[in-house]
C-alpha cells in the first residue's frame, strides 16, 4: 500500500485534478497533420508493430484494456506517437503528460481518477518520478485503485479510491534508471530502434505528401542519410530544406539542393551537426583520441554531461564513430577519417576498443 502522506487530502478537501499544462503540450508535436493515425500509418519498427498488433487484437477480442506497455529507446523514434496510435486502434483516449509535471502525488491521482474505461496514459521521462508519484502507481497499475490517506497523526485514515481499468504507457530513454518493481509491473516492453535510411526515405516522402513539398526521390534520400536514424530529425530537416529551396525559388527539392541546403544547416552527410563535430574534435586534438572522463569531456567542450550523454552519443555508438569503456569515452578509427584525421594506430588504443 502506497498512501498519501498525512495532510495531502483531508474529510473536506476534493481531489485536484491535474490540468494540461504548457509544459505537457511541449510534449506534443505541433504539427499534428504528420503523425501517425494507425499502424498501418506508421513506418518502421516491424518488430513493435507486430507486438502490438496481436496485444491490441487479442485485447480487443477480450473487451480489455491493453496490458501496460513500457517504451524505451533514444528520443524522437516515435513513443509518443505510438501512445496515441494505440489508443486510437483501442477507441479510446489518450492522455500525454510527463514524470517532472507530476511532483505532487495530487497532481498523479487527478490524472488516475479522471482516466475513463480503457483510456491511455503515457507518462514521457518515467524514469524522473518521484518515489512517492511512482509508489502511487504500484496498486493503480495492479489493482486499479490508489490509496489516500486522510488526516493526521493518530486520527489518520487511509482510504482505498477504485479506479477505471487502463492502459499506462510509459517512455524513457533510460530504461536502467527505472527501480525494478515499477519495471515488473509493465506487461510489455518494447525497445525503439534507430531507422535505417530507407525507412526514413519513407518517412519524408509521406511527410512532404502531407505538407505539399515537391520532392524527389533522391532529395528525400539525401535528407534521409543526414536525420541520425531518427523520423522526428528527418521531418526537420525536410522543413528546413523547404525554405532554402522556396527562397531559391526552385520548384522542387533535389539531392543537390537538399545537399547545399544540409550543409548550410552545418548537417554532414553522417547526419553529424556542429556539436557532433566538435565533441569528436576535442576527443582526437585533446586527448588523442580517448579514453576521455565523460566530465573531463563536458568541461573541455563546454556541453552539459547529461546532454552529451543522452543527445549525442546514442547515435555516435549507432553509427561507431565513438566507443564506451570502463576508463572512458573513446574517438574510433572511424571517427578520426570522417573528420579526415590521421588514426595513429597505437597498439594500446587499439587494444581499449575491443
Amino acid at each position: 500500500m502506497s498512501p498519501f502522506s498525512p495532510g495531502d487530502v483531508s474529510e473536506n478537501t476534493s481531489l485536484l485534478l491535474a490540468e494540461e499544462t504548457p509544459e505537457d503540450r511541449k510534449n506534443i508535436s505541433q504539427d499534428e497533420t504528420i503523425r501517425p493515425q494507425s499502424l498501418h500509418d506508421y513506418i518502421g519498427q516491424k518488430d513493435l508493430k507486430e507486438v502490438m498488433d496481436i496485444a491490441i487484437q487479442a485485447a480487443k477480442s477480450r473487451q480489455e484494456p491493453l496490458d501496460h506497455l513500457l517504451l524505451y529507446g533514444p528520443p524522437g523514434l516515435g513513443k509518443t506517437t505510438m501512445a496515441m496510435i494505440l489508443a486510437s486502434e483501442m477507441g479510446v483516449t489518450c492522455k500525454i503528460t510527463s514524470a517532472p509535471a507530476l511532483e505532487r502525488p495530487r497532481d498523479i491521482v487527478g490524472l488516475l481518477v479522471n482516466l475513463q474505461p480503457g483510456d491511455v496514459l503515457f507518462i514521457d521521462e518515467i524514469h524522473r518520478l518521484t518515489r512517492m508519484s511512482e509508489e502511487i502507481l504500484y496498486p493503480a497499475m495492479e489493482d486499479f485503485r490508489v490509496d489516500i490517506t486522510i488526516g493526521k497523526g493518530q486520527s489518520a485514515k487511509t482510504r482505498s479510491i477504485p479506479l477505471k481499468p487502463f492502459t499506462l504507457v510509459g517512455a524513457t530513454t533510460k530504461v536502467g534508471n527505472l527501480t525494478s518493481p515499477l519495471r515488473d509491473r509493465f506487461g510489455l516492453i518494447q525497445r525503439l530502434r534507430f531507422y535505417e535510411v530507407d525507412e526514413l526515405t519513407l518517412v519524408v516522402l509521406r511527410t512532404a505528401n502531407i505538407l505539399n513539398i515537391p520532392v524527389t526521390e533522391t532529395g528525400a534520400i539525401e535528407i534521409a542519410r543526414r536525420s541520425r536514424g531518427t523520423p522526428r530529425i528527418a521531418n526537420r530537416l525536410l522543413k528546413r530544406v523547404r525554405d532554402y529551396v522556396q527562397v531559391k525559388k526552385a520548384p522542387t527539392i533535389t539531392a543537390e539542393l537538399a545537399q547545399e541546403a544540409l550543409e548550410l544547416f552545418n548537417v554532414d552527410p553522417r547526419g553529424l551537426d556542429w556539436s557532433d563535430r566538435l565533441l569528436l574534435t576535442v576527443m582526437i586534438s585533446n586527448f588523442n583520441g580517448g579514453p576521455v572522463g565523460l566530465n573531463t569531456l563536458a568541461a573541455a567542450t563546454g556541453e552539459d554531461a547529461q546532454t552529451i550523454e543522452e543527445v549525442y552519443e546514442p547515435y555516435l555508438l549507432q553509427i561507431g564513430y565513438l566507443n564506451r569503456t570502463h576508463r572512458g569515452r573513446i574517438a574510433t578509427p572511424a571517427a578520426w577519417q570522417h573528420l579526415g584525421y590521421h588514426h595513429p594506430n597505437n597498439e594500446q588504443q587499439l587494444s581499449l576498443n575491443i
